[in-house]
């Protein structure tokens, strides 16, 4: 326990490759942070960082520190937990990375059914593409990864798996909108709204249109699927998103309707945990609720 404070200076001069830009941080001096470092390379027994020119950057053995510490940390947050759960305070905290689909409805309704019951968790909600929700899990940043369309899945623990069809959405007085499913040449063939490569939704649609030997050419790419979604109302363009993303709009004004199957073959939304981990009480019991509620959803 003694050297935690350290490994949290580590994990600092790590993140900012700079020992100075770490101890601006951490409101502490270089020189200070400096000899403190060094001091724990001395009881180490071996350096843990490459003193380059423009800064510094951890060496293998530095690398396997800081994972060890990481892991510590999360063995250390997952007793207090259960130590908690054992005198009956039922507290915790639950971190879960997840994309933007997942934002809007259905982690908000799950967390608050959670805590109605246990309300001294709390949560954090990390939302950003796939990479950075694997990254998340694999560096013990985030406890729980809601993915769509995983890129690696290594080191990753499947908790529950369900399909997901990807969606046009448009407005509601859109001829369109009078068919139950859309072929991926009609919604092509209008103005249309993608998210940048680095989601699981423009993956897909990347994938069925090369096959076909076409040139997707939006005319907006956005990151954020609010601006993809409300677009639609505008120049009568297309957006997509995948169903657990997406609700009736309070003015029926949008719709969404499902691409054919024939087109573009649903993806998976993966729920999980790094392997190997052993989760905090919490963590684990969310993972099983959250679990429950996405098995019940039908893509």
């Amino acid at each position: 326990m003694k050297h935690l404070y350290d490994f949290q200076l580590i994990e600092a001069v790590a993140r900012t490759g700079s020992m100075r830009r770490a101890a601006e941080d951490l409101n502490l001096t270089g020189s200070a942070l400096n000899r403190r470092i060094r001091r724990f390379e001395a009881d180490f027994g071996f350096d843990i960082f490459e003193r380059l020119p423009g800064g510094v950057r951890l060496n293998p053995a530095g690398e396997l520190l800081l994972q060890h510490y990481r892991g510590t940390r999360s063995d250390l947050a997952r007793v207090r937990s259960q130590v908690a759960d054992l005198s009956g305070e039922r507290r915790g905290h639950v971190s879960i990375a997840c994309s933007q689909a997942l934002t809007p409805y259905f982690l908000p309704e799950q967390i608050a059914r959670y805590r109605a019951q246990h309300p001294g968790v709390t949560f954090a909600v990390k939302v950003g593409d796939r990479d950075q929700a694997e990254e998340q899990l694999a560096t013990f940043a985030s406890d729980l990864a809601l993915v769509f369309e995983p890129v690696y899945l290594v080191d990753f623990k499947v908790i529950q798996c369900v399909p997901q069809r990807i969606h046009a959405i448009l407005a509601a007085d859109d001829p369109l909108a009078a068919k139950p499913e859309l072929r991926l040449r009609d919604v092509l063939a209008r103005p249309y709204v993608l998210p940048s490569a680095r989601y699981g939704v423009r993956h897909l649609l990347e994938l069925a249109a090369r096959k076909r030997q076409w040139n997707l050419t939006p005319v907006v790419e956005s990151d954020s699927f609010d601006l993809i979604r409300h677009y639609a109302l505008h120049e009568r363009a297309i957006g997509f998103q995948i169903p657990i993303g997406l609700r009736p709009s309070e003015d029926n004004r949008l719709v969404f309707r499902p691409l054919a199957e024939s087109d573009v073959p649903a993806g998976d939304l993966f729920l999980g945990q790094k392997q190997g981990r052993t989760l905090p009480v919490a963590s684990a019991r969310f993972s099983m609720q959250i679990a429950g509620a996405i098995a019940e959803i039908s893509g």
